[in-house]
Parts: structure tokens; sequence; C-alpha cells
């Protein structure tokens, strides 16, 4: 049990986490407690590490998984040539990699939707700061662009995984050139911003590897074009070999692309803030 000196001193620690509200009626039977202050805190860094690591987790155990267990479905081709290297619609469009691959785009996309809406705001500010009135509306258009392109490829992202290339080949296909497109094109407009009004802004720090992702993503397109039509029409012997290689390269910078983030905001937080509330009759 504790003495009167005892309760007297930890009242005061539980009122700084706990507001009692009973002053309407002190003989009530019950007490309504409002928790105030942070409900719950948690570092960006670690929402966008988490988020990255879900589809590459997926991806490596789909990788492994399907190519101990399940070789000649991954491999097969319409032309039915020698292949060395899956790819990746083929790994996660077999059972039970889809199941995998499909649960941890779902848990991907919501720490996506948090980071495109943080550099949303991010570019807004530093928009702010640029005194030529033309740049300044080329800076917000390319803002804007950026926060659409991610949306248009979250969603294509969400597409190209849930309809796989063995439910609709036609559909899927299609879906992924607008994914591709689209994260392409939101490299390029996230590397114009970054430079944009160097003379007044300094240049965001992780400008320099958007421009390397961004020439990387481009060769691997390159690449996997090519392969594709040699592959498609001519039925060369690892055409899809190349092909797939050139679609883990677009895959993993893209996942580096959207992983910087803690980069250009390494010591903010996420947190969720239950406010004072003042009780009026």
């Amino acid at each position: 049990m504790l003495n009167d000196a005892q309760e007297d001193a930890a009242q005061p620690l539980s009122q700084n986490k706990y507001r009692i509200n009973d002053t309407e009626n002190v003989n009530s039977a019950l007490i309504v407690v409002e928790h105030t202050g942070d409900l719950w805190t948690c570092a960006l860094r670690k929402i966008c590490l988490t988020a990255l690591w879900l589809p590459l987790g997926a991806l490596i155990f789909c990788y492994v998984t399907a190519s101990l267990f399940q070789a000649d479905d991954i491999h097969e081709t319409h032309c039915r040539v020698y292949n060395v290297v899956p790819s990746i619609s083929a790994i996660t469009g077999i059972s039970p990699q889809r199941y995998v691959w499909r649960i941890c785009i779902a848990y991907h996309l919501g720490p996506r939707l948090l980071i495109g809406s943080l550099y949303y705001n991010y570019h807004r500010e530093r928009t702010v700061h640029i005194k030529d009135e033309q740049t300044r509306i080329k800076a917000t258009k390319l803002g804007n662009a950026c926060y659409w392109l991610n949306l248009v490829e979250l969603f294509a992202l969400t597409g190209v995984t849930y309809v796989s290339n063995r439910e609709n080949y036609f559909i899927h296909e299609k879906i992924f050139i607008v994914f591709m497109v689209a994260s392409i094109l939101h490299m390029l407009c996230r590397a114009r911003i970054g430079c944009i009004a160097s003379d007044v802004l300094e240049p965001v720090r992780t400008n320099r590897l958007v421009w390397s992702l961004f020439f990387v993503a481009i060769a691997a397109t390159v690449g996997l074009i090519v392969s594709f039509l040699r592959h498609r029409l001519l039925c060369r012997p690892l055409a899809f070999t190349w092909f797939s290689v050139c679609e883990y390269i677009l895959a993993t910078t893209n996942m580096v692309f959207h992983a910087i983030v803690v980069r250009d905001l390494p010591q903010h937080e996420v947190k969720v803030v239950c406010p004072e509330r003042c009780k009026t009759d």
C-alpha cells in the first residue's frame, strides 16, 4: 500500500498524461478520462524503410521459392526457348507466391501515399522562397506533376499486382507500360524540381542520386524493350532472360527512388496527437 506522501507524489505523474473530466458532477460514479498529448510517434525513417523492405522481401521470397520448387512454371515462355532468369510477373503470378506478393504490396501502398504527400508539401515549401514568378510557376507545376504521377504509379502498381499475366495478359501488359512510363516521368520531374532555382535554393541533397537513378532506369527501359522485341518477334534464346534482368533493375531503381526520403527528411517523425479540448456548455 502507498502512504499519503506516496499517493500525492504519484498523482501529478498520471495527470501529465491524462485529464479526468469530473467537473460537472462530482457525485457521478463514472469518470471520463481523456488522453491528451502524443498518442503515437514513429520515425519517418522506420516507416519508409519498412515500406521498402515489404516489396523487396516479397520479391526475394518469390524468386527463391519459385526457382526451387516451380522452375518449370516460371521459365516457360510462349516461344519455348532457353531461359535462365524468370520475370517478376512469372514469379509473382503463381501460387502461393502471388498471395505473399499481393499482401506485401497492399501494406506497401499506405506508406507510399504518405511519402507522396510529404514530398508534395516539401516541394511546396521550397517553392515559396523562389522570387522569380515564372520559375515559381514552373516549380509549382513540377511539384503537382510529381504528386499526380506518384498516384498514377501507385494505381498502376496495384493493377499490375492484382491482375497477373496468367489471368489477363492483355490488361497486365498495358498496366505495366503505364507503370513504367509514370515511374520514369516521376523520376524526371523530381530531378528537375530538385535543382530548379539553384541560384536561390540549395539543391535537394539527393538530387544527384535521383538523376543517376533516372539514367539507369532509361537504360534499363531501352534494354527491356529491345529484349522484349527480340523475344516476341524473333524468339531468340536468352532474350527473355535479358528482359527479366532489365525488369529487376527497373524494380530496384524504383524502390531506391522511393526510399531516399530518409535522406531528404532524416529527422522527421509521424505523430498522432490528441489536442487539448475545452468543454463548453
